[in-house]
């Protein structure tokens, strides 16, 4: 099985139910040409690197399937094109390291800043406790005799 990822931006002015139906529409279009759909991404309203359309921003959808050939895959991208809905799209075939980074990505093994515990609000809202200052004990006095 050679598996691929879809990658295309919807338009942002389509109203929420035409931008999911957009997307059911491929992933439909997927399921009855004999791919096996691994895992859809809605990654939502993002800004884009230079305009396109004269529109700043687009909704992106990333789709990862399996297929036994490619030979559908122009028939995908052929529709794709034609989509005015879809502003731009990118067809990527994934090899054995790209599988295995979507797959840790999902688990949660990629892209998660560990972030420093944060103490609790208790302590933080006390005031600080006042320095003890410690005295110097007193230097010897030495008394000279006189002869």
């Amino acid at each position: 099985m050679r598996q691929y990822e879809v990658t295309f931006i919807v338009d942002p002015v389509l109203s929420g139910d035409e931008i999911k139906s957009t997307a059911k529409t491929y992933e439909d279009m997927l399921k009855t040409e004999g791919a096996v759909i691994v895992n859809i991404n809605d990654m939502g309203l993002r800004q884009l690197a230079y305009p396109i359309n004269k529109r700043s921003s687009g909704i992106y959808f990333c789709t990862e399937f399996q297929v036994e050939n490619g030979s559908m895959i122009s028939k995908l991208e052929l529709a794709l094109r034609r989509d005015e809905r879809i502003m731009r799209f990118l067809t990527v075939k994934l090899d054995k390291y790209g599988v295995k980074y979507n797959e840790d990505k999902r688990n949660g093994l990629i892209g998660k800043v560990q972030k420093p515990e944060k103490k609790s609000a208790k302590k933080d809202s006390r005031k600080p406790e006042p320095k003890k200052v410690v005295k110097p004990a007193p230097a010897p006095v030495v008394v000279q005799k006189e002869e």
